[in-house]
């Protein structure tokens, strides 16, 4: 993982950030690279060292060509993994589709969507609205929608 300054990244459960800085400094007694992240929609910053920037989920953000993937799978509306995970996604549908999600469950789904919504937006150079206009069309032709959300994204 080498990132530049300037490179758009995901910390995961935080939102994109920007690469700002890259300095080094000693860890365990040898030297070792960190990448100074600010979160654009909070403005906090996090100082990751190189070698431990897999394992706290660091990544870059997807491409344009990638977020197209992710609204294909949106629109197709199945998964094809794990027969658990089946059975939670039709279960939680259920409950979106008669509101009998918890106030966790919910909190969680709105996390979830802005995240999704956000890192959308930066791979395709949009604003929030616009993506997450799109990605409401990627589960209506599923015929899947989000439950009305009190969370706006800005």
């Amino acid at each position: 993982m080498d990132y530049k300054i300037g490179d758009k990244v995901v910390y995961p459960n935080h939102d994109v950030g920007v690469v700002e800085q890259i300095s080094y400094g000693v860890l365990n007694g040898r030297t070792e690279r960190y990448f100074m992240i600010r979160i654009v929609s909070s403005g906090l910053r996090v100082m990751v060292p190189q070698s431990n920037a897999m394992t706290v989920g660091l990544r870059s953000v997807i491409r344009s060509t990638e977020s197209t993937k992710v609204l294909g799978f949106l629109e197709k509306g199945k998964l094809n993994s794990h027969h658990d995970w089946k059975h939670r996604f039709k279960e939680n549908s259920e409950r979106m589709r008669t509101g009998a999600l918890s106030f966790r469950e919910k909190k969680m789904l709105e996390r979830a969507k802005y995240l999704l919504v956000s890192e959308m937006a930066t791979s395709r150079n949009t604003t929030a609205e616009n993506a997450e206009a799109t990605v409401v069309k990627s589960l209506a032709k599923a015929k899947l929608q989000f439950p009305i959300m009190t969370e706006k994204f800005e």
